[in-house]
């Protein structure tokens, strides 16, 4: 089977000066044609969303108010979040082609895929958009694919530098979804949620599993994480597919965040989930696009995790390791969140 990639750059969602804008798309359309990632994978043509889709995530104030505001010619949503007269139509199609790809794998049609997406997802909680997104793609996907196909049981992991505060917010008190954020952590620092306390409500205690991390703790402590936390969780849970929200912004290059991740690390990182995949659920596993804003670093780790996708070797890491001189350790924390999640 194949890998699948679906591509929706959204070039009509552009606000010049944001961090989020349609140079993203565009970046790493030339870095996969340069490099001729395209011809190796099975290429998905996004299809729209539909309002019912969208609302088993979201409520239809959501829904409605995307579409309002793009229909009056855009406007910000809010300090962070904007939308343009398109941005609706291109939210639709960025959870549309998420959600395709997702049953796509999930049906067994694809072995497993990469969503290139925009706006990204993440932050947008059940009754509200923030944070750059509009509508959270990978939770539309995961609501469609739980309702459609024979995997119910799903783990997401967000790698994104941010907390992936929406996903959790959605998935809270649903036990049939185990979400993991790694994230740098702080009430100073965007959004300012993802303590290691939120765990979940009701009978989904202990299906919400944040790993709170401090500033700089680089490849070494990322992998840590991964050896010990998230491989030990998802072999206890057993999930049927994984979704991962990948956000390259914990790279040392990135402009809004201190993780000093390096470009090898990431990929390492998406080595280990798709081997994760491979051993638990036949392989399914959906990489779906948050964020990363070096334009550079952000086309070189998407075609990194298209290769891992490919299960190649090679990876692009033009910018080698960052230039910190040291990291924090990361053992008190590991062992902590072992304990809580019942992991040792």
């Amino acid at each position: 089977m194949s890998t699948v990639f679906t591509f929706v750059p959204a070039y009509e969602h552009n606000l010049v000066g944001h961090p989020e804008h349609a140079g993203r798309g565009k970046a790493v359309l030339k870095r996969l044609t340069d490099n001729q990632v395209l011809g190796q994978v099975t290429n998905l043509e996004p299809a729209v969303a539909t309002r019912e889709q969208i609302l088993r995530a979201h409520t239809p104030a959501v829904f409605d108010r995307v579409e309002e505001i793009s229909l009056r010619g855009g406007g910000n949503i809010d300090a962070d979040t904007y939308a343009t007269d398109q941005s609706f139509k291109q939210a639709l199609l960025a959870a549309g082609a998420v959600t395709d790809a997702g049953l796509a794998i999930a049906n067994g049609e694809s072995k497993n895929g990469y969503a290139f997406v925009r706006p990204p997802g993440h932050h947008a909680e059940f009754n509200r958009s923030m944070g750059f997104c509009l509508f959270n793609n990978i939770a539309v996907a995961a609501k469609e694919i739980q309702a459609s196909t024979n995997c119910k049981r799903l783990m997401i992991v967000d790698i994104d530098v941010h907390h992936g505060n929406g996903t959790q917010d959605i998935f809270y008190g649903d036990d049939s979804v185990l979400f993991i954020s790694t994230h740098q952590f702080g009430s100073w620092f965007y959004p300012g949620t993802g303590s290691a306390q939120e765990m979940g409500s009701e009978v989904a205690s202990g299906a919400n599993f944040n790993v709170p991390l401090v500033a700089g703790v680089g490849d070494e402590g990322y992998l840590a994480v991964m050896d010990h936390l998230i491989a030990p969780a998802a072999r206890k849970y057993q999930p049927d597919m994984i979704l991962i929200s990948a956000g390259f912004d914990a790279h040392w290059q990135d402009p809004l965040a201190a993780m000093q991740l390096s470009l090898t690390g990431y990929a390492s990182m998406s080595q280990k989930l798709i081997e994760l995949a491979d051993e638990i659920c036949d392989g399914r596993i959906l990489f779906v696009q948050e964020g990363g804003y070096m334009l550079d670093v952000l086309s070189c780790a998407v075609q990194n995790s298209i290769s891992a996708l490919l299960h190649q070797d090679e990876i692009h890491d033009p910018f080698g390791l960052s230039p910190a001189s040291s990291y924090p350790k990361l053992d008190s924390l590991i062992e902590e969140l072992q304990v809580l999640h019942l992991l040792k």
